[in-house]
């Protein structure tokens, strides 16, 4: 019997208010045939989650506690994740299973905390991702563009806000300057407390929109203003530096009232980048300047003919940016040779494994 834990507002009838395509709704039929609801991942907890689903009997949208253990795996950035589109067993016991996930379409992975090398998968299925960045202190440029570089490696578009405005006098001259490092895309300025830049931001984010950045961003304040509800507690930034303690610990999928979903995050510390061609498109004019070097393999050093340094020569370039490019490109690096000695290392495991088993079944 079907176990609904509450009621799911929605703003539209269906599941097309989450996202749910035609597209989809064909690759779900063989999962339908085989008597699976199909459903979006609300929350994500240790093996269960809150799932968006519709109820068979009623037709409403309602959300079940689900187990996602069957699905689980030992590659972290394919474990079920907020934003997720699930195929849902609710005639389950003792209660209702994700038994499969439907196929990406876009994902934020970051790279795991440490040392690690393997991936964290913060939100699943988005189309835009939105950057808080706080005018209560001068925004942190390398940080911010490390930032888009993780949204654009996802697939999705990055957008960011500049959230407080109504801390600060002059919000359109800090605006330019991030969209000098953000080049390609749209940087808002708004505030949750006057209601500025609101109306445009719903505008500009239809669809599934994760919100991103650091504790003490504002990103709890936004989500309760984008959704007409107090969701989320908000807690003070210090009075020190503007930095906030966590108020939001988990990933959390909101309906909206003018159609599209909402995925807000807790406060990342740590954005490690997880490879890809997230960099290149976050320093796109860089790239740009790449292509007139005259060596193809320039590393924009001392090479003669280097496009870059005629750059940062004449100061079209400026030498804080092409600093921090190189840096996320030393990262970008380590985590490519980390990431293939993992693999390396997992394929020899495997092999010992498999070669054991044989001379086991092997009688001398």
């Amino acid at each position: 019997m079907f176990n609904a834990t509450s009621d799911f507002a929605a703003p539209s009838s269906g599941l097309s208010g989450y996202g749910w395509t035609a597209e989809l709704d064909e690759l779900f039929a063989p999962l339908a045939e085989a008597g699976l609801t199909p459903g979006r991942l609300v929350r994500v907890d240790r093996g269960q989650a809150d799932v968006a689903v519709l109820d068979p009997e009623s037709g409403e949208l309602r959300t079940v506690r689900a187990d996602t253990r069957p699905v689980g795996s030992a590659e972290t950035k394919d474990n079920p994740c907020t934003g997720d589109w699930a195929a849902v067993d609710l005639a389950a016991t003792p209660m209702p299973a994700v038994s499969a996930l439907l196929p990406r379409s876009t994902a934020i992975i970051r790279k795991g905390a440490g040392m690690r090398s393997d991936g964290q998968v913060l939100a699943a299925n988005v189309d835009t991702v939105l950057i808080a960045v706080s005018l209560a202190s001068d925004p942190d440029l390398g940080r911010v563009e490390r930032f888009l570089a993780l949204a654009w490696e996802s697939g999705a578009q990055p957008m960011v806000a500049l959230t407080k405005a109504d801390l600060v006098d002059d919000a359109d001259f800090i605006r330019e300057d991030v969209e000098r490092a953000a080049p390609g895309v749209t940087v808002l300025v708004v505030s949750a407390e006057t209601g500025e830049g609101l109306d445009v931001l719903r505008a500009c984010t239809p669809g599934t929109t994760v919100l991103i950045g650091q504790s003490g961003a504002g990103k709890s304040t936004l989500t309760n203003a984008l959704t007409g509800a107090d969701r989320m507690i908000v807690q003070q930034t210090r009075d020190s530096d503007g930095k906030g303690r966590h108020t939001t610990t988990t990933r959390e999928l909101f309906a909206l009232p003018g159609g599209g979903v909402l995925i807000d995050t807790p406060g990342l510390r740590e954005v490690g980048l997880y490879g890809g061609e997230g960099l290149a498109q976050a320093f796109s004019d860089i790239e740009g300047l790449a292509e007139d070097c005259r060596f193809h393999d320039c590393s924009h050093r001392s090479e003669p003919g280097c496009a870059v340094l005629a750059a940062l020569a004449d100061g079209s370039l400026h030498e804080r940016r092409m600093e921090s490019y190189l840096k996320l490109q030393r990262e970008n690096e380590w985590i490519a040779s980390r990431s293939d000695a993992r693999l390396a290392g997992e394929r020899t495991k495997l092999w010992k494994a498999r070669t054991k088993a044989v001379r086991g079944r092997v009688r001398p």
